[in-house]
């Protein structure tokens, strides 16, 4: 049977998938907790990917190497950067590239040594079954959320976009620093901390990778207003609504 890795960039989201899980089996590698089981009739195994490139790129090898996963997932948040980007929304990747990366004059800027690239493509269809379980999902956003909650953070009528994420080792929380990736990368619609390491581990193993980000800010001044409720009461919600959507509908392998 396939097996389908799962990585979380929150306690809550790992929490709220572990819940829906009901046979993990814990197994520790690497200081890491890998929680081994299924759901929705697919063989699982869920991750806490810890913070930052150096960290999460450990955690997917592991997941790799260890446990043979054939795909991969990763669900977080992000800080929005493209214009028509809202909290609330959420954001499929559709490539992957590192901002904080430069190597020049040996390299272009961005451009990853030894690669010959900046970018790596999330996998296409992958990522399309992602963005239509997203969909669903915000559809009926006030059936997972609830109505307070949508007015709490002002949430009206979020959207489904794909796009380029891009990821760094800082937590963009500046208008002055998001104006600059603005100007740098001005197709880039959000921004995180782990999500273009993971993606370079995952093309080194040829293995499909995708990544599905709420956003829950606009990278700006108010990036850390009220961001852990935001992740109980919304990003979590979404994420275990995305993927429980996601593995209803695939044929397990």
């Amino acid at each position: 049977m396939a097996v389908i890795g799962i990585m979380s960039a929150m306690h809550e989201e790992l929490s709220a998938v572990l819940a829906a899980m009901p046979d993990e089996q814990r197994v520790n590698v690497a200081g890491r907790d890998f929680w081994v089981g299924h759901w929705h009739g697919h063989a699982v195994v869920a991750v806490l990917s810890r913070i930052g490139k150096v960290a999460a790129a450990t955690t997917a090898t592991v997941l790799l190497e260890r446990f043979k996963v054939d795909t991969l997932v990763f669900t977080g948040v992000a800080g929005g950067l493209g214009r028509d980007v809202q909290v609330g929304d959420v954001v499929v990747a559709s490539d992957f590239l590192q901002h904080d990366m430069d190597a020049s004059p040996l390299f272009a800027r961005y451009e990853i040594p030894l690669y010959g690239c900046s970018r790596f493509r999330a996998h296409p269809e992958l990522s399309a079954e992602l963005a239509a379980a997203a969909r669903v999902v915000l559809a009926h956003a006030e059936r997972h959320l609830g109505h307070e909650t949508l007015r709490l953070f002002h949430l009206n009528a979020p959207q489904v976009h794909q796009g380029l994420v891009i990821s760094g080792d800082q937590f963009v929380a500046s208008a002055a620093a998001s104006q600059a990736l603005i100007l740098g990368l001005p197709d880039a619609l959000a921004v995180e901390m782990e999500g273009a390491a993971v993606a370079q581990v995952c093309h080194d193993y040829a293995i499909p990778f995708a990544a599905v980000r709420t956003l829950s800010d606009r990278a700006d001044d108010g990036a850390s207003v009220d961001f852990t409720r935001f992740i109980q009461q919304v990003a979590s919600r979404y994420s275990l609504a995305i993927l429980s959507q996601w593995l209803t509908e695939r044929v397990p392998g």
